[in-house]
């Protein structure tokens, strides 16, 4: 299985986003640039970057299953305001270029939200702007993460996805992100996963999922709330999320966990070792708190 979490890409960067991830018990991971509610982005430090791949060889971890998430502040679908609107393109090629200096290859961006649009008009703006972002040649991949479905997002179906894929130009640069919160926010039964696989296989592709996000949901199935929880502690539960961290067909995709931190700290090296387990840990918050009181 190829499982890590969000990790801080701070002062050492993807250094420091690796050191991290081990420590976490990982073999993967994703970061953010900077904060994901901000443009404010320091340059890329080559000497870190580095040293970061050489600890990932030295930790069987590949590059090509790190990811990195864009950040939310970025509206594709919303083409009201065209200076907001390029903006945003822009702003995700730059990002890309960063990507491109730390050897990543793949970027998660939320679609966006159409606010006062039609939400046909806003799939299609969408895919003018991913045209737009992919027309620089680049080896970085872009994935389309799937919706909860709140307010006016984009994304929230297998059909939007797909309205969004199809008019894309560079089909090879562009694949989708599953959340499992998401899905469950908006109205898939975890449960019935391999049901929920087999109609993207057939609408979508299988081989365009690029990575899952695995995360629980404080919410009931189809709120449309997106509000994450920890494995087991929410309304999909842990035997759900278990089949989805090993199901055979997307056994080669990256899972990353954003789980909510516990009393200020990550919760992930013991959830990474409870999917590792395959068992449920009923006692997370006192581990937690023993594990960063050493």
């Amino acid at each position: 299985m190829i499982i890590g979490s969000h990790v801080n890409f701070g002062k050492e960067q993807l250094l420091g986003a690796t050191k991290q991830a081990i420590s976490f018990g990982a073999n993967t991971f994703m970061f953010y640039t900077g904060a994901p509610q901000n443009t404010v982005r320091k340059d890329i430090d080559d000497r870190l970057t580095k040293e970061a791949i050489q600890l990932m060889k030295e930790n069987n971890m590949d590059i090509k299953d790190v990811i990195c998430h864009a950040p939310y502040i970025i509206n594709l679908a919303n083409k009201e305001k065209e200076e907001a609107w390029h903006f945003s393109i822009d702003f995700l090629k730059r990002e890309i270029k960063r990507v491109e200096a730390l050897g990543v290859t793949k970027v998660v961006v939320h679609p966006g939200n159409a606010l006062k649009l039609d939400k046909e008009k806003a799939l299609k703006n969408i895919s003018e702007a991913l045209n737009e972002v992919l027309e620089k040649e680049s080896q970085v991949k872009i994935l389309i993460e799937t919706m909860a479905g709140k307010g006016s997002e984009c994304g929230q179906s297998i059909e939007e996805i797909q309205s969004i894929l199809k008019q894309i130009e560079k089909k090879d640069r562009i694949g989708v992100c599953l959340d499992t919160c998401h899905l469950h926010d908006s109205g898939i039964d975890i449960g019935q996963f391999e049901a929920y696989l087999k109609a993207f296989d057939e609408q979508i592709g299988i081989e365009k999922i690029g990575c899952i996000h695995l995360n629980d949901s404080k919410n009931i199935l189809g709120s449309k709330k997106d509000r994450h929880a920890n494995l087991g502690y929410g309304m999909v539960g842990f035997e759900k999320l278990i089949s989805v961290a090993y199901n055979e067909t997307l056994k080669n995709v990256p899972k990353i966990l954003e789980t909510p931190w516990i009393n200020e700290y990550p919760p992930y090296k013991i959830e990474i070792e409870m999917l590792k387990k395959k068992e449920f840990n009923p006692h997370l918050e006192d581990e937690i708190k023993f594990l960063y009181s050493k």
